[in-house]
């Protein structure tokens, strides 16, 4: 007969009434020892509780949003002992009726799709798993490149026969990711999914020409202490850091401080892939000498002070989104590594505020309303054209210079900035580039831009119009050489020669890389694409 267990609250010390915030299993799910069940809150940590027997979930008592105490039930477990014992011999032939019959239909195996030309993305969730059933469309993985996250849907509907792919693993277009079938034979229960990662961090930690000789954890360490003042182990930031109990045991065999490590899995879980870098960041540390390698790029810099802001009043703690992370990176990157150069110029809008507000009445029927960005991206393709150099990339000691014009605009959206690509810009008229900026930034506000839409631009826009500013610093978007901000127009009084009139000026700030140009050119582009908006006539020469 079926054995039931019940699966309960262990001892959360003296916490009662605990906010459940989410639920990590379903009924039908196969469970092993230590795999997370839900996750709880109180006012100070969150905490993962995990199963301590396998086998099949058959109920569900909690939901997010319940408060539960020592003692309550979380869920109901088929056993697994229990689950995969056959029939007595007195019911052969029921027992046979019962055993689940070997896959019949042939596997269709669903792979990774056009991702642009991204390859070696990171698998960052994976959320399906042997013996689910699957419908088309339904997220099966989740990529991280590092300018976007994309979900991964499924092209056929059926039962999972095979999982390929596990979080922290690199996959480019074509890499398989599941096998589905409509019916399946049973799998084999497997190791967690920490588990197994835990595993082969050791293995690549082993691995490590640095970890000989056993020195491994007093070297991550004696680094550890380098890059952060102190090496020990918090263990109050340790006990409320987010991670399950297989990553803890490894964060305490390689001597690493949890609180230290940033999480990236839902609401902020500390996986094996962030304890990874965390020792790759270190290690590199170690491998190239130096306590301001890994944290400063070789620069040599002094560790990030470490304060404990709650010492002076109430505090908040908010996660960065995770575009923000990536973002940021990729913006400290290019700040400390490209001269930047910036430069202001006030462009004459009047007479093109007068043309836009026309187009927009001749327009309105059409549902279209054309914004001066537009006018600013076509201005652009005049320039690119008119001085190639602001057309390309540096590559060692090449320079690339391109042949197509693809423009780049940064959107605002609520998980952060991102840079949606007009591409081939050059071969579109005003009316098709206001339908491209509206439609991709409504979808960038609602994250459903694909990669390749945020790749291949030559220049980028960054527009604060709808805001203010009189100008600002713009940094380069690598590995193109320049970029343009753009501020708030505003009405001020410009000399004609003989009185002041009102005029619409658009404050301009034009960034460039000074290894490839000069302040002389960088300036004569600025001012050429000044006199184009002035006069946009200019553009049609």
């Amino acid at each position: 007969m079926s054995q039931i267990v019940e699966i309960k609250v262990p001892d959360i010390g003296n916490y009662t009434g605990v906010d459940v915030i989410d639920v990590a299993v379903k009924v039908g799910d196969k469970i092993a020892v230590d795999d997370t069940l839900i996750t709880l809150e109180t006012d100070k940590a969150t905490m993962d509780v995990p199963a301590d027997h396998a086998g099949v979930v058959k109920e569900v008592l909690v939901k997010v949003g319940d408060k539960v105490s020592e003692g309550s039930v979380i869920v109901k477990v088929e056993a697994a002992d229990a689950a995969t014992t056959t029939q007595t011999d007195e019911a052969p032939a029921k027992a046979a009726a019962t055993v689940p019959a070997a896959t019949t239909a042939k596997p269709v195996a669903v792979n990774v799709p056009d991702i642009g030309n991204f390859s070696n993305v990171d698998v960052i969730e994976v959320d399906i798993k042997v013996g689910d059933e699957v419908a088309v469309d339904q997220t099966l993985v989740t990529l991280e490149t590092d300018k976007a996250t994309m979900d991964v849907p499924s092209t056929v509907a059926g039962k999972v026969t095979a999982v390929h792919v596990k979080v922290g693993d690199k996959v480019s277009e074509g890499s398989a990711l599941i096998e589905v079938a409509a019916a399946s034979a049973p799998a084999a229960e497997s190791a967690t999914q920490d588990q197994k990662q835990a595993a082969e961090i050791k293995k690549q930690v082993a691995a490590t020409p640095s970890a000989e000789n056993n020195e491994l954890r007093a070297e991550i360490k004696s680094h550890v202490s380098q890059a952060f003042g102190s090496s020990d182990i918090d263990e109050k930031g340790f006990e409320k850091a987010h991670a399950s109990p297989s990553v803890r045991k490894l964060a305490r065999e390689l001597g690493v401080d949890l609180a230290r490590v940033s999480g990236s899995g839902r609401k902020g879980r500390i996986t094996p892939l962030d304890l990874r870098n965390f020792v790759k960041e270190v290690m590199q540390k170690v491998e190239h000498g130096g306590a301001g390698t890994a944290l400063g790029g070789g620069l040599d810099l002094l560790p990030w002070p470490k304060v404990d802001f709650s010492q002076f009043g109430e505090i908040e703690v908010k996660e960065l989104s995770r575009i923000k992370k990536i973002s940021g990176q990729n913006l400290a990157r290019n700040w400390v590594m490209i001269p930047h150069v910036t430069l202001q110029e006030d462009a004459d809008m009047t007479e093109l505020e007068t043309f836009r507000k026309q187009l927009n009445k001749e327009w309105e029927r059409a549902g279209l309303k054309v914004s001066p960005l537009a006018f600013i991206i076509l201005a652009c393709v005049k320039a690119l054209q008119e001085f190639p150099e602001f057309n390309s990339s540096l590559d060692g000691n090449n320079l690339i210079l391109k042949k197509y014009i693809n423009i780049g605009f940064a959107a605002d959206t609520p998980n952060g900035l991102v840079v949606p690509v007009i591409k081939n810009t050059d071969k579109k008229g005003l009316k098709e580039i206001t339908q491209e900026l509206a439609d991709m930034s409504k979808r960038a506000r609602e994250g459903k831009l694909k990669p390749q839409e945020m790749q291949g631009a030559c220049f980028t826009i960054s527009s604060l119009g709808g805001i203010g500013g009189t100008g600002f610093t713009p940094i380069i978007n690598a590995p193109e050489v320049a970029i343009l901000g753009v501020c708030k127009s505003q009405i001020k009084p410009s000399w004609n020669g003989k009185e002041f009139e009102p005029r619409l000026q658009c404050p301009l700030s034009l960034s460039f890389d000074h290894r490839v140009i000069d302040g002389a050119a960088g300036m004569r582009f600025l001012v050429f694409i000044s006199q184009l908006l002035a006069d946009f006539r200019r553009v049609t020469l």
